[in-house]
């Protein structure tokens, strides 16, 4: 273990230190209503990494409290991450269900010490009487029930006798807390559920913070590792261990921020509304950063956990560039895979001085070359070769084979084209050649200089494959919804062919198809007739070079490197000035700390933002504008090249503010602002952009989705309620997103149940 060690771990050894623990006991606690993802494979490898490096132990426990989204197959899901990524559970997996009544026992001491009431507010009520983040809550009249009538309530709850949410079961603490979470937080509701283990044992379930320091408790736990949005609930986490007394020693809560990548979503919403909707395969679409997707697609765990390792374990939130895990594979496969050739696209070639056939050896792994690592390509007159490798008009700097230039085939001879065979439509169809006998790889005399080698097979002994090139699944690097999605993120190649020389009698086969990628053999649709290839990743990372600029256009001076770097898992500090801009950030503008700690942290920024909170007071809207879109801008400009003004993003965000325009149109207009420097006002009046609200003009939209749709709306009246987003986004994508997306969503509801 390195010696500058993360802040989690520092806090482990200090309280081994202190004899505070006989035992580190971790614990990777996840909800099985979905599929884990590149998120929980961080958490994995901190509960299960502490737990090793300090001779612990980390129980896997299914937090089953919601019997409406969970089941088997998700905790089978988990099970397979865990055990993929290297880590071992020991002898049980543990469910929150195996202690629901320990729990409810729990509830029942609360309320006999006059610290938790049976409340009968409806949701909307309980919300209203909350308060507001400026004004203290009110408590429930029904606070005033007695021990008495509360535990009968409860008793009632438990066997079914009410309908859900016509009761909850309360905390009492504090209506007037600044933690809103604190104000008489709920400890139970109802449920007329199956439940996947218990079956109908219960209809009551308790809630999240009720439930997982209690079951922490339980399991001897000693450092609960959470997310930073779990910050709040720690308060809750220390008033129910703390208000029971329970005997020491007791676990408390620590977090760490989550993970955040680029051109990715994480929310388990939208990922099951990808699956659900079948945007995807499945939860095992390599396309998904789930880790079943990445598992399908070809990453190795070693890459996984390099990645983690790689990212550290810090205090505030920020993004990752899904290029750092793209690297990751493809450090950990550069010198494990064996190389072959493959022909995505083929194109025949016809050598007319050459004769015969022969068996030409190449090594598997160029850097390597021992006898085992070497195969037998056979040779022919007839072959194909790549269309992109044939050009007839090459542009400057094409190395490949055109109508004048020779190229090497790799691992064979220089080849020299003498004709091009066309159709009656003029497309190429051949490619006449001849060979130069001297120029055999390995022994060449020709004398004959050539830039670069192609990729080839032979004609006779190629293998046909289908190939799926998997690109990122959302086309922009902060994707929202289904708006976002890549429409190419999936090209099927149905007959590229393949040298015959490929290892199929492996299980976990990967390969480098050179020039094109690293592939894998699908281990669910390959087969000896029909072989499947996922692409893994490319060579390297196209998408940095597709904003590249004009090669004519005079090179800008390059913007110093201002960012910080983050080493062995620790946060740079901050200063004492952006300490105290952060402070007044979170605390009197109300900003989320991932969002303050991204302006504060750079000059240039936290001044461009000062400045469009002088023309509008809207510090949240600004602040995600600046923190998000505008710091793109500057990756790569100075404040002074920016080409549009503090003035125009707070015009800009004014127009959200009043529902003139969607938050959808604004990253547009933005876009349109960045290029041309054109006032907002003036391109939403030039491009017609304002925000539709009129439901008269809404509602026949809607109702033509929805009769394009039946089965989805029969779906939704089963009781399918999520179906709500596709309808909406479907209204919002038919109007460009131009739909007041409040609206639409009020009148689909109404429309859909009716």
């Amino acid at each position: 273990m390195n010696e500058s060690k993360d802040f989690l771990r520092v806090i482990v050894e200090k309280d081994l230190k202190a004899n505070k623990y006989k035992e580190v006991v971790t614990r990777f606690p996840p909800e099985p209503n979905g599929f884990p993802h590149i998120g929980h494979a961080k958490s994995i490898c901190i509960n299960f990494g502490i737990a090793a490096d300090y001779n612990g132990h980390c129980n896997l426990r299914m937090d089953d409290t919601n019997p409406t989204t969970e089941d088997t197959k998700y905790v089978e899901a988990l099970k397979d991450a865990v055990e993929w990524l290297g880590f071992n559970w020991g002898e049980n997996v543990y469910f929150t269900s195996d202690y629901f009544p320990k729990i409810y026992d729990y509830a029942i001491e609360l309320i006999k010490m006059g610290k938790a009431y049976v409340d009968s507010l409806n949701e909307e009520e309980i919300r209203e009487y909350r308060g507001t983040v400026t004004q203290a809550g009110r408590r429930s009249p029904y606070a005033n029930r007695t021990v008495e009538e509360n535990l009968d309530l409860l008793e009632k709850m438990k066997k079914g006798e009410f309908k859900e949410g016509e009761h909850v079961l309360r905390a009492k603490i504090d209506m007037g807390a600044a933690n809103m979470k604190m104000r008489d937080p709920l400890l139970y509701r109802i449920r007329h559920a199956h439940h996947f283990r218990t079956q109908d044992e219960w209809c009551i379930y308790p809630m999240y913070d009720f439930a997982h320091c209690l079951s922490d408790y339980i399991e001897g736990v000693s450092h609960s590792i959470c997310t930073l949005e779990f910050e709040n609930n720690r308060d809750i986490y220390d008033w129910v261990l703390d208000t029971l007394q329970l005997e020491p020693p007791r676990p408390y809560q620590h977090e760490f921020a989550r993970l955040g990548i680029n051109y990715t979503v994480m929310s388990k919403r939208k990922l099951l509304e990808l699956v659900n909707d079948k945007y995807v395969s499945g939860w095992d679409d390599p396309r998904l950063p789930t880790i079943a997707g990445y598992k399908r697609r070809g990453y190795t765990p070693e890459s996984i956990l390099n990645f983690c390792d790689q990212i550290g374990i810090a205090k505030a939130n920020s993004m990752v560039d899904v290029s750092q895990l793209e690297f990751c594979i493809r450090d950990d496969l550069n010198t494990k895979v064996p190389r072959v050739m493959c022909v995505l696209n083929p194109l025949k070639v016809t050598i007319e001085n050459y004769n015969g056939t022969e068996e030409l050896e190449a090594s598997y792994y160029p850097h390597d070359v021992p006898k085992e690592g070497m195969r037998k390509i056979p040779f022919s007159k007839e072959i194909y070769i790549d269309r992109e490798d044939f050009n007839e008009n090459p542009p400057n700097g094409y190395y490949r084979l055109t109508s004048e230039q020779p190229v090497r085939l790799k691992h064979a001879y220089i080849i020299t084209c003498t004709e091009v065979i066309k159709d009656d439509s003029g497309n190429i169809v051949e490619i006449k050649a001849q060979y130069n006998k001297d120029s055999k790889s390995g022994s060449d005399t020709s004398g004959i200089k050539v830039k670069s080698a192609i990729q080839w097979v032979d004609t006779k002994n190629a293998k046909s494959i289908e190939v799926r090139l998997y690109d990122r699944l959302y086309s922009c690097e902060n994707p929202d919804g289904l708006e976002d999605l890549n429409p190419n993120s999936l090209q099927i190649i149905k007959d590229a062919l393949i040298e015959p020389a490929v290892i199929t009698d492996k299980p976990d086969e990967r390969f480098q198809f050179e020039r094109e990628g690293y592939f894998y053999a699908d281990p669910i649709d390959y087969s000896d007739e029909k072989p499947v290839f996922n692409k893994i990743v490319g060579l390297k990372d196209s998408w940095a070079k597709k904003t590249k600029t004009d090669e004519k256009t005079p090179k800008r001076e390059k913007k110093p490197e201002t960012k910080k770097v983050q080493i062995d898992g620790e946060v740079t500090p901050m200063s004492e000035a952006e300490q105290t801009l952060f402070d007044k950030y979170t605390t009197e503008l109300k900003l989320n700390s991932m969002i303050s700690d991204i302006l504060v942290r750079d000059s240039q920024l936290s001044s461009f933002y000062e400045e469009s909170l002088s023309h509008l007071d809207s510090p949240i809207n600004l602040a995600n504008i600046v923190a998000n879109e505008v710091s793109r801008e500057l990756k790569e400009k100075q404040l002074d090249e920016l080409k549009f003004t503090a003035s125009d993003i707070a015009q800009l965000i004014k127009m959200v503010d009043e529902e003139t325009i969607s938050n959808k149109i604004a990253k547009q207009v933005f876009e349109e602002m960045a290029k041309s420097g054109e006032n907002p006002l003036k391109i939403v009046e030039a491009k017609g952009l304002v925000q539709i609200s009129d439901p008269a003009v809404i509602s026949p939209i809607i109702d033509e989705i929805i009769a394009k749709n039946p089965d989805n709306v029969e779906k939704f009246k089963a009781g399918n309620n999520k179906l709500l987003g596709f309808f909406v986004g479907q209204v919002l994508k038919a109007t460009g997103g131009k739909a007041n997306p409040k609206i639409v969503n009020e009148l689909v509801e109404q429309k859909l149940n009716s």
